[in-house]
C-alpha cells in the first residue's frame, strides 16, 4: 500500500499540473493569465501556441500521476518516472525562466518523491 502522505501529495501535484494545463490552454491570453505570469497582452497573444503546447504536456505530467497512484504500490515505478519528469521540468523552468519555479513545481513533486520512497 502506498503511504498515505505520499498520496497527498502526489494528488496535489497531479492537481497542480492539471490547473497548469488550464492556466495555459485556456487562461493564457485573459486577464487570470496575464496576471498569474506577469504578462502583457500582446506578449500572451504572440506566445498563445508555445503555451498551450506547454499545457498540452502538463496534463500528461497530471494523467501520468494519476495513472500511476491507479495502480497502487504497483504503480510506484510509473509514479516515480512522471515525478522525475515533473522536477526536471521544474529545475529547467526556474534556470531558463524563472527561478521561482522550481518552488512551485519542483519542490512539491521532490517532497512526493521523498514520501514515496519512505
Amino acid at each position: 500500500m502506498m503511504n498515505p502522505a505520499a498520496q497527498i501529495v502526489i494528488m496535489m501535484v497531479a492537481l497542480l499540473h492539471f490547473w497548469f494545463l488550464i492556466l495555459e490552454m485556456f487562461l493564457w491570453n485573459k486577464p487570470t493569465g496575464h496576471r498569474i505570469f506577469r504578462l502583457t497582452p500582446e506578449f500572451a497573444a504572440a506566445s498563445r501556441s508555445l503555451a498551450a503546447n506547454q499545457g498540452l504536456y502538463n496534463g500528461f505530467l497530471a494523467a501520468g500521476l494519476l495513472w500511476g497512484m491507479s495502480m497502487g504500490s504497483s504503480g510506484n515505478h510509473i509514479t516515480v518516472f512522471f515525478l522525475g519528469c515533473v522536477i526536471v521540468a521544474g529545475v529547467f523552468g526556474a534556470m531558463t525562466v524563472n527561478p521561482r519555479i522550481f518552488w512551485i513545481q519542483a519542490m512539491p513533486a521532490i517532497i512526493a518523491l521523498v514520501l514515496l520512497a519512505i
